[in-house]
C-alpha cells in the first residue's frame, strides 16, 4: 500500500507516534501542522513536534495560519490529489471543500470514545470528570466537530495515578495501534461505519484560565480530578498570600474537621498539606510550586518549619 497517498495534519507530541507509524508503513507526501510559535522565557521560535519529526524523513512541511482561508494550501491538495487526509490533534477545523477532496475522504483520530468528549481537550475532560474509562475513536470526517461517522474504536482504562501526561501517551500510542490496523480495511473498502448518536454527545472545549482556578467549596474528588487533569500544563492554581500558587500532585485524605473553613489548611505533617474541600472532605497536597518559582514537593516547601494550620487558600485581597 505504499502506492497511497497520504496527507497528514497534526501538531502536538500526542500525533507524533502515529505519523511515525505511518512513515515507516505507508507514502506520508505533505505534512500540514500549526505555524512556529515563541516558547519559554526568551521566546525562541519553535517548530511543533510533528514537524520536526516530518523534516526529519524530508517530507514537505505546509504551515497555514488559517486553513480554512489559505487557497494555496487547498489549491495544492487538489494538485496532490491524495487518497486520504489523516488528521491528529492538527488544532484548526479543516474546511469541507479539503476533507471531501482525498479519494477514501479525510478521517481523524480523536482522543475519546465519541460521541463522548467531542472537542479539543478530551483527555482533560476524561480526568476531569473522573472517567473510569476512555478510549481511542477513528471517525470519518465532517463540517461539524467530532461528529463524522465512527470506523473504529479501543477502550483505554484510566487510573488512579494517571495524570495527563500518563493518560496523554497512553492514548497516543493506542491511536497509533488502532490506525494501524484499521487503515488497511480503509484502503481495501472493507470498513462499515456507525453513525454517531448526537443525544449522547458530551463536549470538552479547550481550557480556559477560569477552568485552571480551583474551587475549594467543590469535594477534594472533583479537586483531586482537575489537578491530574491539568498535570503537567498549565496546572491548576489557587491563592496564597495574594500570589499565585499552582497545585501539582494532590490525594484524597480522610481527615475530617468541622472546626475550620472550606480552603483553610487543617493539617501539616512533614510531607503534605491537607487542606479542607466542600462537602467536610479534605485534599492533600504533595507538589506545589509559588510564583516565579519552580515546581517543588510540599516536603520541600515545609522546609522552613512555617506553621500553616489556619491559613486559607483561594482568597484574594481587594
Amino acid at each position: 500500500m505504499k502506492n497511497k497517498k497520504i496527507v497528514f495534519m497534526g501538531t502536538p507530541n500526542f500525533a507524533v507516534p502515529i505519523l511515525q507509524m505511518l512513515i515507516e508503513n505507508y507514502n506520508v507526501e505533505l505534512v500540514i501542522t500549526q505555524p512556529d510559535k515563541k516558547v519559554g522565557r526568551k521566546k525562541i521560535l519553535t517548530p511543533t513536534p510533528v514537524k520536526k519529526l516530518a523534516l526529519g524523513h524530508n517530507i514537505r512541511v505546509l504551515q497555514p495560519e488559517k486553513i480554512s482561508k489559505d487557497e494555496e494550501v487547498y489549491n495544492e491538495l487538489l494538485e496532490l490529489n491524495p487518497d486520504i487526509i489523516i488528521t491528529a490533534a492538527y488544532g484548526q477545523l479543516v474546511p469541507e471543500k479539503i476533507l471531501f477532496l482525498p479519494k477514501l475522504k479525510s478521517i481523524n483520530v480523536h482522543g475519546s470514545l465519541l460521541p463522548k468528549l467531542r472537542g479539543g481537550a478530551p483527555i482533560q475532560y476524561a480526568l476531569w470528570e473522573g472517567h473510569k474509562v476512555t478510549g481511542i475513536t477513528i471517525m470519518y470526517m465532517e463540517k461539524r466537530l467530532d461528529a463524522g461517522d465512527m470506523i473504529s474504536k479501543i477502550e483505554v482504562p484510566i487510573c488512579y495515578d494517571d495524570n495527563y501526561d500518563s493518560l496523554h501517551d497512553k492514548l497516543s500510542i493506542a491511536g497509533r495501534d488502532l490506525l494501524k490496523e484499521t487503515l488497511p480495511k480503509i484502503f481495501n473498502e472493507e470498513i462499515i461505519s456507525e453513525k454517531q448518536d448526537d443525544t449522547q454527545a458530551t463536549f470538552a472545549k479547550n481550557i480556559t484560565r477560569e477552568d485552571e482556578k480551583i474551587i475549594w467549596a467543590e469535594n477534594a474528588e472533583q479537586i483531586f480530578n482537575k489537578v491530574r487533569a491539568l498535570d503537567s500544563s498549565p496546572g491548576a492554581f489557587t491563592y496564597l498570600d495574594n500570589k499565585v500558587l499552582k497545585i501539582w500532585k494532590t490525594e484524597i485524605a480522610n481527615i475530617k474537621d468541622e472546626s475550620y473553613n472550606v480552603g483553610e489548611i487543617v493539617y501539616q505533617d512533614k510531607e503534605a498539606i491537607y487542606v479542607k474541600c466542600g462537602n467536610e472532605t479534605t485534599l492533600k497536597i504533595l507538589e506545589l510550586q509559588l510564583a516565579g518559582k519552580n515546581r517543588i514537593t510540599t516536603k520541600n516547601f515545609l522546609s522552613n518549619k512555617k506553621n500553616y494550620i489556619g491559613i486559607k487558600l483561594g482568597d484574594i485581597d481587594v
